[in-house]
């Protein structure tokens, strides 16, 4: 599984796994029915604790991402669209977080930002 940790990084490990592994699901690299390794396989390939990589599976199961069968292993669960669709919308606000910040450092008005946004959707 391609998950890249960075130790820098101010976000803990469990959550770089939570939202790549989320980001997979999103965008067709996993699907539903694909067995995620098991806890202590994905702990050793990211040479981190077991308990980090449990920590991730939890939240993964508590979003509705995965479920868990004991004796089985992990499964991506079917498409929920409200679920993916919310996840969307938390990282475009997190994303236009940014913008709207980076703007505000560099003197540029909201009307601006409109206006690139009304371009940017007619480009589409």
């Amino acid at each position: 599984m391609d998950i890249i940790i960075s130790n820098s990084g101010d976000r803990p490990i469990y959550e770089q796994i939570t939202s790549q592994i989320k980001n997979m699901v999103m965008n067709g690299r996993l699907k539903e029915g694909d067995a995620l390794p098991s806890m202590r396989t994905l702990a050793k390939e990211l040479r981190v604790s077991v308990i980090t990589t449990k920590r991730a599976y939890e939240d993964l199961e508590r979003d509705g991402f995965i479920t868990t069968i004991v004796g089985k292993g992990s499964f991506v669960r079917a498409a929920d669209t409200s679920l993916v669709r919310e996840e969307k919308l938390k990282q475009i606000e997190e994303l236009l977080y940014q913008a709207v910040s980076l703007a505000g450092q560099s003197g540029i008005e909201r009307t601006e930002i409109e206006e690139i946004l009304e371009i940017l959707y007619q480009d589409k």
